[in-house]
């Protein structure tokens, strides 16, 4: 796999407590942004493969859109043992997080991916607790499963660490009051009216739609060849299917706040989530739901010191 390395120069994450609060306050009737030392999210409600989210902290893209639109690509198939040494790192120990493609090769079907696992003492002792998503072909119903095989397919961004505790921020935010609907969108476009396109910040980590209901997508099963190729973005929009989900749901998520130079194609956000209770809810989150004004998230992110761009796509110019 070809890899394009990028290191960042991360603000500290005193200095982004600052940089967020102003907007998260404009856009909830309640926050807070402080930093505080990691619970351990392997335990309920978050069920991570690791405590925490310090120690090598890196971000990998891998893949992308171009290959799912105007065809999907059936050959882009990885392996996220492959991926984490692509990105440098320790086979001793570490963790990755974040949303994908699922390993269609494997479920039998195209499906939705949230990747959480972990290793030590070598890439193959793993703890997988990777979720796939799927849409049931016999009743059109949301599927969630956990995985049996540590592959995904097409594009995945994923946050690796070495999974210790350490030091992180932590955003509450409740009854939203402001026109931005995603929460890591708010996030997002805070941290670029900070920092601008001169300087990449990214983040990763995991959050939780704690009250309220929001919005997600499942993608289902590849078209046939005869409805193939996707003729535009929104036929490839009408082609997934959306479901609105009652708190509580487990997010895991990467975002930066620009592409480096606009060289990398880097996805800017991605986040895919899963049920800690039940096996019908899992997928993409969008964002809540209007007049959910019960809305509640709470989230833990840290700063990656480096982007891995893995496989990049080439994109025909028109």
């Amino acid at each position: 796999m070809h890899t394009q390395k990028h290191t960042l120069s991360a603000p500290s994450l005193e200095e982004l407590v600052e940089t967020l609060q102003a907007p998260l306050a404009a856009n909830y009737e309640h926050t807070t942004v402080s930093v505080v030392p990691c619970p351990d999210l392997r335990k309920a409600p978050f069920h991570l493969a690791t405590e925490g989210l310090s120690g090598d902290e890196k971000i990998a893209d891998v893949g992308g859109q171009p290959n799912l639109f105007p065809r999907p690509r059936l050959d882009c198939i990885y392996s996220m043992p492959d991926i984490a040494k692509a990105m440098e790192m320790s086979s001793a120990r570490g963790s990755l997080i974040g949303a994908g493609a699922g390993p269609f090769h494997v479920v039998g079907q195209n499906c939705e991916l949230a990747p959480n696992l972990s290793w030590q003492d070598g890439f193959e002792n793993l703890d997988n607790q990777t979720r796939i998503v799927r849409i049931r072909r016999d009743t059109g119903a949301v599927s969630l499963q956990k995985s049996t095989c540590p592959d995904c397919a097409l594009m995945v961004n994923l946050y690796g660490s070495l999974g210790e505790p350490g030091p992180v921020i932590k955003i509450t935010a409740r009854k939203r009051k402001g026109p931005e609907k995603s929460f890591t969108g708010c996030i997002r476009k805070g941290l670029l009216a900070a920092y601008s396109e001169s300087r990449t910040v990214s983040l990763g980590g995991a959050f939780l739609v704690k009250a309220g209901k929001a919005r997600f997508h499942v993608m289902p099963d590849f078209p046939s060849e005869e409805e193939l190729p996707f003729k535009d973005r929104n036929q490839l929009e009408n082609w997934l299917t959306y479901h609105d989900y009652e708190a509580p749901i487990v997010c895991l998520s990467v975002l930066h706040s620009a592409d480096p130079d606009n060289a990398m194609g880097l996805r800017i956000e991605h986040t895919h989530c899963f049920s800690p209770l039940g096996d019908n809810a899992g997928g993409h989150y969008h964002y809540d739901v209007e007049g959910a004004e019960e809305i509640e998230y709470e989230a833990y992110f840290n700063t990656a010191k480096a982007i891995y761009r893995v496989d990049m796509p080439v994109v025909a110019s028109d």
